[in-house]
């Protein structure tokens, strides 16, 4: 996310997130993202209660309250309440990683047990959003980056799986000719048309590929004839296990590290959504990414009073975006309400579940193949040195390795029930662990903690000029990191400040700063309340503003982009931490 970063091809993005496209239009993306989603939703839950033995009853309660649940979060996703919400189209549903441990606990104490352990796991996203600030050296866009990248992974085998699987006595052409129609009408839209059309390709494509499999008669017209119009989901509440006996304590830290992983998963979502919904570049916005984890835990705490598998964001439509190049929050609102109606209207459902398995295969398999792109970038983003290749090739190649049974097979199969054999999960959890050992082999940085304002630019100079004497550098890398802290505090006091020169609230905030020799220089981190004005954003729109004080801004940014080799700004709810790395010069040293 360094500021040199110039976005590329962002002007095939038609509508933004704050733009507002046709009712219609709105309507037919966000149906186009519930058939594509829906099916895995209630794919994920019904493997989970037909493998515990579960009644048709109760997995009829179970998947409708899925759906509804992933509806309404869906809907929140797209909106910006207070700490909940994106203002991003981020699709929620089930979590496909959670399917052995929901399987164990309904085997275990029944849907009363599930619905208890769902519920207090739900608990690990919401502190992890709160806590998300403290997590940031090793919950990081490269580790999301990773996690993006293993999901196409871990879901090719079932796609080729859904290739071959076609109704019993169908002809042995017609599952790849109908996958391959669906392929190249996709793609032949999304490459060839430059117009409105192009926001119709994936709908299309799912489209060409069901007349030919009506043609190969492999699509199911009779379940969609004998569905009713209306119908509501009987009542088949659990309730909740409270015992709390040794079964829920053997399961609950599977459930933990699989809520732990969900959460990631989440993350790693919404950092990919924003970066395909603006078409300038611009910073992630960690605020956002607060919002949908907490929203996340809301869904399973939902889900967890329901009975129900927990909920997680799924990726599908940042593919989606950069296909049709609609990102507007509506969009988001349009497929939560899609979710929510098509459980109150069984024929309209059975509809899309009657979408061939060949014709979803061919589909997904553009998709994912575009969402490995949306990951690479997000980890190229964040600035690839030595160490983060290191840790993106040994957790790629490890989740690659435990997902195709290559490593160790028999031990990872044993292992936390074979929790590892998910290759996102392996893979996560190897990122996870390297990256946190990477920042504990680190040097301790020096720190400062003053009052926030320009009144305190005389303790940062001393702070900052006796840093560079204990380093080894001369005066003149000690002038640079002067002016880039002077810079960087002037750049975060508010605009706002009084007329009479006081500054207002800024002076009962407080600075943390810390500095730390990094490769070729040093890194300096400011820790600050937030102020709502993204410092990356401002240095890729220098000469944007307009006013007086948008010139001294721009003033202050300009010196900072000339001393700095690259600025990284995280907004959080709570803080703002502003990273910034220091070359040294060339004639600087050790003595």
């Amino acid at each position: 996310m360094g500021v040199s970063d110039p976005a590329r091809g962002r002007e095939k993005v038609r509508f933004q997130p704050d733009a507002r496209p046709p009712a219609a239009l709105a309507f037919g993306l966000g149906l186009q993202l519930a058939v594509l989603t829906i099916p895995g939703i209630m794919l994920i839950t019904t493997v989970v209660m037909r493998a515990a033995g579960e009644s048709e009853a109760y997995l009829y309660w179970a998947v409708s309250a899925t759906v509804v649940i992933s509806g309404a979060a869906t809907v929140l996703q797209a909106f910006r309440i207070g700490r909940f919400g994106t203002g991003h189209v981020l699709v929620m549903g089930s979590s496909s990683a959670s399917i052995a441990v929901c399987i164990a606990a309904l085997v275990e104490g029944g849907p009363e047990m599930l619905a208890t352990l769902v519920l207090v796991s739900a608990l690990v996203p919401l502190a992890v959003s709160g806590r998300l600030p403290l997590l940031r050296r090793i919950m990081t866009p490269t580790v999301s980056g990773i996690v993006v990248m293993l999901i196409p992974v871990t879901v090719m085998p079932v796609v080729f799986e859904l290739l071959g699987r076609a109704p019993a006595g169908s002809p042995g052409a017609a599952a790849p000719l109908c996958a391959l129609v669906t392929v190249l009408s996709t793609l032949g839209i999304a490459l060839g048309s430059k117009g409105a059309l192009r926001l119709w390709a994936p709908l299309i494509g799912v489209a060409a590929g069901s007349v030919a499999a009506g043609f190969f008669g492999i699509y199911d017209l009779d379940s969609i004839a004998e569905a009713p119009w209306i119908g509501f989901p009987a009542n088949e509440w659990p309730g909740l296990d409270l015992d709390f006996g040794p079964g829920f304590w053997a399961l609950l830290p599977g459930f933990l590290f699989i809520a732990l992983i969900g959460a990631l998963r989440t993350m790693s979502s919404c950092v990919a959504v924003q970066g395909v919904s603006w078409r300038e570049r611009r910073a992630v916005d960690f605020r956002a990414v607060q919002g949908a984890v907490t929203t996340d835990g809301t869904a399973s705490l939902l889900a967890g009073f329901a009975g129900t598998v927990p909920s997680t964001a799924y990726t599908v439509s940042v593919p989606v975006i950069e296909l049709t190049g609609a990102a507007a929050r509506t969009v988001g609102v349009a497929t939560g309400a899609v979710f929510v109606a098509l459980v109150l209207l069984p024929k309209t459902f059975a509809l899309i579940l009657a979408v061939p398995n060949p014709v979803l295969a061919g589909y997904l398999a553009v998709l994912l193949a575009i969402l490995f792109v949306a990951g690479m970038r997000a980890v190229v983003n964040d600035g690839l040195d030595y160490r983060k290749t290191v840790v993106v090739g040994v957790a790629f190649w490890v989740g690659v390795g435990c997902q195709y049974g290559m490593i160790f097979p028999e031990q990872v199969a044993e292992f936390a029930g074979g929790l590892f054999r998910n290759g996102m999960t392996a893979g996560g959890l190897v990122a996870i662990v390297m990256t946190g050992l990477l920042e504990l082999t680190e040097s301790r940085p020096s720190r400062l903690e003053a009052d926030f304002g320009m009144s305190a630019l005389p303790e940062l100079r001393e702070f900052l000029r006796s840093f560079a004497s204990r380093a080894g550098w001369d005066t003149v890398m000690a002038d640079r990191l002067d002016a880039v802290g002077e810079e960087t505090q002037l750049s975060l006091v508010p605009a706002a400040e009084d007329g009479d020169g006081k500054e207002g609230r800024s002076g009962r905030r407080r600075l943390r700063l810390s500095a730390k020799r990094g490769e070729g220089g040093a890194v300096l981190e400011f820790v600050v309340a937030p102020r709502g004005e993204n410092i990356e954003d401002r240095l890729a729109a220098l000469g944007a503003g307009t006013g007086e004080g948008a010139i001294e801004r721009d003033v202050s940014l300009r010196l900072l982009r000339h001393l700095s080799s690259s600025v990284r700004h995280r907004q959080y709810h709570d803080t703002d931490i502003v990273t910034v790395n220091v070359e040294a010069p060339s004639r600087s040293g050790r003595t």
